[in-house]
């Protein structure tokens, strides 16, 4: 049975995913959601042509991933595509964020993404694909964002080298970089202080940032950035010192 396991598909560019992965790949005979919302899982499982198994789980506890695990030792799946969509941000200063938020980002965004992964890998045969949501963020540090672009930063980092070792079987992994998207991120990131007016003005629309994920993807590249804007900064970030950089986006809030 071939599948595609899709972390954070609840909204955003996971529910993105789902929904263009069941409309081009008509290989697939399902696709396994992991979110922390079910009902979101079961409004969306309404509305792809792929049957959907859920399994609702906050990925910010220590067992998380247990029944996905299970049913993958007993169902030996062919996986297909892994997507790790999940992860979230908190804008503003370290000092002004909460212990557990902070945390809660390094074990979101890195500790479950490389839990899922490595989870996985067992069972991808080769020519198997596999997205990493990282951010443009992961490009340089990040003021009022800094736990949030590190841990972007260890996935790109992580995700490249990934790319490497798994070269020999014909598995892509492509680290998905884009700017800010307009999804409910920003609802959650929004709590502890407001986004930068010139981050407002450059937001793209999730499903283009998908559809060439996932183009990218099968083309084989390590890294997808959509939009000239933030292809732009990837190479200014390259070039700049960050010093200066740094000091440009403390100035613009």
């Amino acid at each position: 049975m071939k599948i595609a396991v899709v972390t954070g598909a609840s909204s955003g560019m996971g529910k993105e995913c789902v929904i263009q992965l069941a409309d081009r790949f008509a290989g697939l005979a399902e696709i396994w959601v992991v979110a922390r919302r079910k009902e979101r899982l079961l409004e969306l499982s309404d509305q792809v042509p792929v049957p959907v198994r859920i399994f609702a789980a906050d990925l910010t506890k220590p067992d998380a991933l247990y029944p996905i695990k299970e049913a993958l030792k007993r169902e030996k799946p062919d996986v297909k595509w892994l997507v790790n969509a999940a992860g979230f941000g908190y804008i503003g200063n370290v000092e002004t964020l909460s212990m557990a938020q902070s945390l809660d980002m390094v074990t979101v965004n890195c500790r479950a993404l490389v839990e899922m992964t490595q989870t996985v890998l067992p069972y991808m045969s080769d020519n198997s694909r596999i997205l990493q949501f990282a951010s443009s963020a992961a490009f340089m540090p990040q003021p009022r964002f800094a736990v949030y672009a590190a841990t972007k930063s260890f996935v790109l980092s992580y995700s490249r080298a990934l790319q490497a070792e798994l070269s020999g079987r014909n598995i892509v992994v492509t680290s998905v970089c884009p700017g800010p998207v307009k999804t409910e991120f920003f609802d959650l990131a929004e709590q502890t202080g407001n986004i930068a007016l010139y981050k407002r003005l450059v937001m793209a629309n999730p499903r283009k940032v998908v559809s060439l994920a996932i183009r990218d993807c099968m083309m084989g590249k390590s890294v997808s950035v959509y939009g000239i804007v933030m292809k732009a900064f990837r190479v200014l970030a390259k070039v700049m010192p960050h010093s200066i950089l740094l000091k440009a986006m403390t100035y613009l809030g």
